[in-house]
């Protein structure tokens, strides 16, 4: 029982100290990511664009099941070069298609923007877009996933 009284002893001990760590600054934090809602309505940055507007396609296009075809487009919208995703091809009501933003070259997420769902078989989607940039860290990649969404999402490569 002693054995047992010392270690309940120490354990408190460790949960106290722990429990008095010092926390990490909030400088050294990275920002906590956007929501798909922070990149709607002009929100950060973003504009709203029309379901149908193709651009340059920025890297090769990704093929979803069942034929769906998510691309990564630049253009200009709104006087400013931006970059955004759409979903083209066999498309069904629901599947959906997001732009993934990037700040530090890839690495992480910093908004996922969507996803926006397909309002009808054979439509096309897009996200929201983004101005874009020529620092290398600034990076956006289109991604979808087929409707009921049993398989895994795809992505275009970074761009």
């Amino acid at each position: 029982m002693k054995i047992r009284a010392i270690v309940a002893v120490l354990a408190a001990s460790l949960v106290a100290v722990i429990g008095a760590a010092p926390q990490a600054s909030a400088a050294a934090t990275p920002p906590a990511p956007l929501t798909a809602a922070d990149c709607e309505r002009g929100a950060n940055g973003f504009r709203d664009i029309p379901d149908t507007l193709r651009g340059t396609q920025a890297v090769a296009p990704v093929t979803l099941p069942g034929g769906p075809v998510v691309r990564l487009y630049y253009g200009t919208v709104a006087g400013a070069q931006r970059g955004w995703a759409m979903i083209d091809g066999l498309t069904f009501a629901r599947d959906r298609v997001w732009m993934n933003w990037s700040i530090d070259g890839g690495a992480s997420i910093h908004v996922q923007c969507g996803p926006f769902l397909v309002d009808a078989t054979g439509l096309t989607k897009t996200s929201a877009a983004k101005t874009t940039s020529s620092n290398p860290s600034y990076r956006f990649q289109a991604c979808g996933q087929s409707f009921p969404y049993a398989t895994a999402a795809r992505c275009t490569a970074w761009w």
